[in-house]
């Protein structure tokens, strides 16, 4: 592999432009003056009279700079991105373009995956690949929750694979990556498939296709010919100004972006309406089931009668109906500290159940959902962490105190998504428990109603549930 390989496509600190010396190249004769000679470089931080910025993130919040003198100097510190290592108005960042122009060199498909797309997968797919030379237009693939949307790129991943390109997918939540990784790698396995997260153990080398958490992102400059977002409208992707910086330099100058979610946020809705990204609305699901509608169950005061454990209230009820249906139940829910209420007294009234709870900094939260996963657990209760990227066969979700305002339209919509995903499987219960409905929940119903409706419309449905 020629030594340029090594830092195409990085934004590096000096720290880890010799890093990547002295672990591939410190055996050769290749010098690291030599190297440091021909990268690009930039300053770390731009003061611009009062006005300080980040040239790695971008950071414009004047709040997020700190400041110290040293030896009758001044030194600023960006805090905006100092998880992905200290820099400093003293240091330099080091970049090298992949100026790597596409061109057909393998006829040969590198595609291994066995499976095939249904006709609106295939369609779907050819409109994204007929766009695909378009770098001025982002396309959005607008596809319900388990509408294959992964499976229907892969004709697109392979094609830039086969002009010699560079693919990243980038997810706002690393439960997506961590489900992605496999199914991509799968069906391109004689390309090389690398995970990045911030609590990967991996670190970064050449490779054909990154899957990668968007905050990684911001190590990478003109790096890939196509960059995927999946799930572009989840938190903290959604509104953050130095993730969407990210995401814009990590593509080339010529590369392409692809959006794919299955409810996009206002900011795309109203740029896909004004002609400035491309958007292609899969609204079935590939086993050709409609979407699982939610019921409503009024429950009244149920946080008091949780915190009481009250077995003669409307909560007990349905939570006993729940866990007495066949198949894994997921049960979400705001608050953490009523998370772990919920699942004590669980355990307390089923025994023969096997439970857990997870949330976002729970430790063993990739074990959990392993474990789920596996059927160890016939029940898993969790915040919105796992509104998105998770997959359980055979799966009932009930949505306790659907009225909460965490709970946007959304994630309601991604919650109930969860229900229904494989083809053994299409059906189940979704359910909204609540202490009244809001507008959110309504607009949830409203959304998954009028997608089964516009399948049908386009006769998409050929299964009833």
């Amino acid at each position: 592999m020629e030594w340029k390989e090594y830092f195409i496509g990085q934004l590096m600190t000096q720290k880890e432009v010799e890093l990547i010396w002295n672990k591939y190249l410190s055996q050769s004769s290749l010098k690291l003056e030599t190297i440091f000679n021909h990268l690009y470089s930039m300053p770390t931080i731009k003061i611009k009279q009062k006005y300080i910025l980040c040239s790695r993130c971008n950071c414009q919040d004047q709040q997020q700079y700190y400041m110290i003198s040293f030896n009758k100097s001044k030194i600023i510190y960006c805090c905006a991105c100092i998880q992905m290592g200290r820099i400093s108005s003293s240091d330099f960042l080091y970049y090298l373009p992949n100026n790597k122009p596409l061109k057909i060199r393998n006829k040969k498909s590198f595609l291994t995956w066995q499976g095939e797309l249904s006709p609106q997968q295939h369609k779907a797919s050819q409109e994204v690949l007929k766009q695909l030379n378009d770098s001025n237009h982002p396309h959005l693939i607008h596809a319900v929750t388990g509408a294959g949307k992964t499976e229907m790129l892969f004709p697109n991943i392979d094609e830039i694979l086969r002009k010699g390109g560079k693919i990243a997918v980038a997810s706002p939540r690393v439960d997506v990556c961590i489900e992605l990784f496999p199914r991509i790698k799968s069906a391109f396995n004689s390309v090389k498939v690398l995970l990045l997260h911030g609590k990967s153990e991996t670190k970064y080398e050449p490779c054909d296709i990154l899957i990668t958490t968007t905050h990684q992102l911001l190590r990478f400059f003109q790096a890939f010919d196509l960059l995927i977002v999946d799930e572009v409208d989840a938190f903290p992707y959604v509104d953050n100004d130095c993730l969407h910086f990210a995401v814009n330099r990590a593509v080339k100058e010529k590369g392409k972006l692809i959006f794919m979610t299955a409810t996009p946020d206002k900011k795309i809705v109203k740029a896909v309406k004004k002609g400035l990204i491309y958007e292609t609305v899969l609204p079935a699901r590939f086993h050709g089931f409609p979407l699982v509608e939610p019921l409503f169950f009024w429950l009244g005061d149920w946080k008091s009668h949780l915190i009481s454990e009250q077995t003669n209230s409307k909560l007990f009820s349905s939570l006993k109906d729940f866990v007495a249906l066949d198949g894994r139940k997921l049960i979400f829910i705001a608050n953490i500290k009523l998370a772990i209420l919920l699942s004590e007294w669980l355990n307390k009234q089923f025994k023969s159940l096997s439970l857990s709870y997870v949330y976002s900094s729970d430790p063993l939260r990739h074990m959990k959902v392993e474990k789920m996963r596996e059927g160890s657990y016939d029940l898993l209760i969790s915040t919105s962490i796992l509104e998105r990227g998770v997959t359980f066969e055979n799966c009932h979700v009930y949505i306790l105190g659907a009225e909460d305002p965490l709970f946007s339209k959304s994630a309601l919509v991604q919650m109930s998504g969860r229900v229904g995903r494989k083809a053994s499987y299409p059906s189940g219960i979704v359910i909204f428990g609540h202490y009244g409905i809001t507008n959110e929940m309504k607009r949830a119903v409203k959304e998954i109603r009028e997608m089964n409706q516009l399948a049908r419309k386009r006769g998409l449905l050929n299964a009833k549930i």
